[in-house]
């Protein structure tokens, strides 16, 4: 499938060094999430960042047993502060960033919105972990009617098995899965074959 850089969106999930940092050797998938970044970058596909983003004193989390007590009990992912700072190999000054308080992509936020405004149908998806926002993200994308590309090896999860039965067996029924070397072959194959047919 030949994706167009005209309603095509690159979203990048959680690749936030605080994330990194709590997630043991997530940081392995950072290289390969950059080449995906790159290609992006080169073809003129819009790029956004989709990270967690907390206010001061993090009211948007509930004092019971949230999962997310720990971040706000730790006073993490503040915006402005270091832990919601995206990995250097991926952020360029200039980049969208969209911040959502809850698991997916699309957590009351203007993503949405966002996507609808550039007239983008199709997503290209990677981050971490597997389980987390990439699940939660292309699920909701599917009920949305994006049609999404999972780039596998540019996912990471602590769950080894885990990211091996999301990627082989769940996935596929949302979106087309390929690795990042791949996908990008295969698009840039498109191009020069659509270059020489001009």
């Amino acid at each position: 499938m030949k994706l167009d850089s005209k309603n095509t969106a690159f979203l990048t999930l959680d690749l936030q060094n605080g994330i990194l940092g709590m997630v043991p050797n997530a940081e392995s998938v950072v290289s390969t999430a950059a080449k995906a970044v790159q290609f992006a970058r080169d073809n003129h596909f819009p790029i956004i960042h989709v990270g967690l983003g907390f206010s001061e004193g993090h009211p948007e989390i509930p004092d019971f047993g949230s999962p997310f007590s720990m971040i706000k009990q730790n006073n993490l992912f503040v915006k402005g502060t270091p832990s919601v700072e995206f990995h250097s190999a991926i952020m360029q000054p200039g980049d969208l960033v969209v911040y959502k308080q809850r698991i997916s992509a699309f957590s009351e936020n203007h993503l949405r919105m966002i996507l609808r405004a550039g007239n983008i149908g199709h997503l290209v998806l990677f981050g971490v972990s597997t389980s987390g926002i990439v699940l939660s993200t292309a699920r909701q994308a599917f009920d949305f009617d994006f049609r999404c590309v999972i780039l596998k090896d540019a996912c990471f999860d602590p769950d080894e098995e885990v990211h091996r039965v999301l990627t082989g067996k769940i996935f596929p029924m949302l979106a087309s899965v390929s690795t990042t070397e791949e996908f990008t072959a295969g698009q840039e194959a498109r191009i020069e074959d659509g270059h020489a047919h001009q």
